[in-house]
């Protein structure tokens, strides 16, 4: 028998498990308010992070957000304001390709801000960490990994490798795709495989963006390019799985050959700016949003189809409720684990959840064929979006998530 004594628990308000962006901002806002927080970091204390070529469209709504965590400044230099979106419907059509396009100009402040900045993940990332490091009362714990829990009248108990505890009132489950924290809340799950891979890396421009992203609905699926810095480009191609993974370990020469056989009359001219990724293409929805004493954030909550980069700001937007749910917790003296405050971020966050997820596979499967019967739908849908200013309007303050009924550090 050991006599090493087992460490005193770690005590928390709140116990954030996963450091991607979500989880990492999370923590570092709620440490900031004054709840003790603990965050869980799977990631190793030293070595080198690894490769992450995609780059994010960070809209209005986040990226106030991440302004109130002070990361903004951090990031200056680094971003690319994104100005606009235009779509453009592929294929073969009698009287030409239908296209809708909308922009700031059409927000209520008349292009006041953009609709949001391109940021590339590894810098946000990098931002996000700074913070986190800077933050007094916020415990990092880096190299941890959690392994179960046991939800009590009293809070929350979480396991963690290696024997570390912590007691908290609230579980924040940010651990992804696979969530460990939503496996062991016995949170199932539903969705589908698209059987599809999407092909990601930076490419140099031969023509000014604008700061416009562009999306090319292709038979196969769709191709993108959103603006980045120095008339760059984060391209996302979607492709036949395996396609995708054998096009990244082509010779550069040969996947740039490709890139411009098939889209440059689409994008102009494009050569390689870093190492190419692929990643498969999934739907995954969470059966609730909630369990004992757990709340489920980002891709723990959901997986959807990042046709129009909207993945990374549900799950800032689940942060930035789940936020406002705690104060507004602490401030009539709820324990903000309890099912009835659990029930106020489930009811705000469920409806938006599965409606993005359920449009987003919608508008995949609209477009990418071509199906002589939807092409007049289709066409008709890009005609109102173009024509239709109310229509516009209503696409730029989705886009943009500039909305009255965001949650309050996102307004």
């Amino acid at each position: 028998m050991s006599d090493t004594p087992i460490p005193a628990p770690l005590e928390a308000d709140l116990a954030v498990i996963g450091a991607g962006p979500v989880g990492t901002l999370l923590a570092v806002l709620a440490a900031r308010a004054g709840l003790r927080t603990v965050l869980v970091d799977a990631r190793p204390e030293t070595g080198t992070p690894a490769t992450d070529t995609r780059s994010f469209a960070i809209v209005r709504g986040s990226w106030r957000m991440l302004g109130a965590a002070g990361v903004q400044a951090d990031l200056e230099g680094l971003t690319e304001p994104l100005n606009g979106l235009e779509a453009v419907d592929g294929g073969t059509h009698w009287f030409g390709a239908p296209w809708a396009a909308f922009s700031s100009t059409d927000l209520p402040d008349g292009g006041g801000e953009p609709l949001g900045e391109l940021v590339p993940a590894a810098a946000l990332q990098a931002a996000l960490d700074r913070q986190a490091g800077a933050t007094s009362g916020l415990v990092w714990k880096r190299g941890a990994r959690f392994s179960g829990y046991d939800a009590l009248p009293s809070g929350a108990a979480v396991r963690l490798e290696g024997g570390d505890r912590v007691r908290c009132a609230l579980i924040a489950a940010c651990d992804g795709m696979q969530s460990a924290v939503r496996q062991a809340a016995g949170i199932g799950t539903e969705g589908r495989s698209y059987g599809k891979s999407v092909f990601a890396a930076d490419v140099q421009l031969s023509r000014p963006h604008g700061g416009i992203a562009r999306q090319l609905f292709t038979p196969e699926g769709p191709f993108a390019t959103l603006p980045l810095p120095g008339n760059r480009a984060n391209l996302a191609w979607y492709m036949k799985t395996g396609a995708a993974e054998t096009l990244t370990k082509m010779p550069v020469e040969a996947i740039e050959a490709e890139l411009n056989a098939r889209f440059a009359e689409f994008a102009g001219p494009m050569t390689l700016d870093g190492p190419p990724l692929a990643y498969p293409l999934v739907m995954q929805i969470a059966r609730d949003m909630t369990g004992p004493r757990v709340a489920l954030l980002g891709d723990a909550a959901r997986r959807i189809n990042p046709l129009a980069g909207q993945g990374l700001n549900l799950g800032f937007k689940d942060a930035a409720a789940l936020y406002d749910v705690i104060l507004e917790a602490r401030e009539v003296g709820l324990d903000p684990g309890s099912e009835t405050v659990l029930a106020r971020y489930r009811e705000w966050r469920r409806f938006d959840s599965a409606s993005t997820a359920l449009f987003m596979d919608a508008v995949d499967r609209t477009f990418s064929n071509d199906n002589v019967l939807l092409k007049p739908l289709r066409s008709l849908a890009l005609t109102a979006a173009n024509r239709i200013a109310p229509v516009r309007q209503a696409l730029a303050r989705q886009a943009s998530a500039d909305q009255e009924s965001l949650p309050s550090l996102m307004r």
